[in-house]
């Protein structure tokens, strides 16, 4: 069964995971039959402060805007089995824990959610609160998969890029991607 992927980039720091799984995913297209971005105002911002760019703009997929609620994944009957949101602001997961569809990336985790797919939140903020504690717990009660942007050393990455490479692999594989990366005790 070949994949449809939406990947949603929100304001939180963090851009260069976004940059390096649209990457990654135009790697393992063989594997998905569809990848659609949508992307806050804030992430733009953050992008091009970040990563002095607007490469996101070559995306060779559909590029949602945030308010475009005719995106296929706003609607289960859409079918996209997973959503990547990568980094995934506190705002962001604060209203989706809340139930709140008031943009495409909100109605899309809503919709993920409720259809019993796979929602995997890249959070980047540190330290957290009590209520983003809280949140993450009502995201994974609901089915949603937390995964902190928590770098792994074990492969001993040199370069920011290749660091940020362990967060972006570990989600590829809860994706269910099969993807060639360090594995441990290899």
């Amino acid at each position: 069964m070949k994949h449809k992927i939406v990947v949603a980039v929100t304001g939180a720091s963090g851009s260069i995971y976004a940059d390096l799984l649209l990457k990654k995913l135009q790697q393992l297209s063989s594997q998905l039959d569809e990848v659609a971005l949508v992307m806050t105002t804030n992430a733009k911002q953050v992008w091009k402060i970040e990563l002095e760019n607007d490469n996101y703009v070559n995306f060779p997929g559909k590029i949602y805007g945030q308010q475009d609620f005719t995106a296929a994944f706003a609607s289960g009957s859409g079918q996209f089995n997973t959503m990547i949101i990568i980094p995934c602001s506190m705002g962001t997961l604060g209203r989706i824990a809340s139930g709140i569809s008031n943009d495409l990336v909100s109605r899309a985790a809503d919709v993920i959610l409720k259809e019993r797919r796979k929602l995997i939140c890249v959070t980047r903020d540190t330290p957290y609160n009590l209520i983003q504690i809280r949140n993450m717990e009502t995201i994974t009660l609901a089915g949603g998969i937390i995964c902190p942007a928590t770098p792994s050393f074990y492969s001993k990455p040199t370069t920011i890029e290749q660091m940020a490479a362990t967060v972006v692999d570990r989600v590829i594989d809860l994706a269910g991607l099969q993807n060639e990366s360090y594995r441990w005790g290899n």
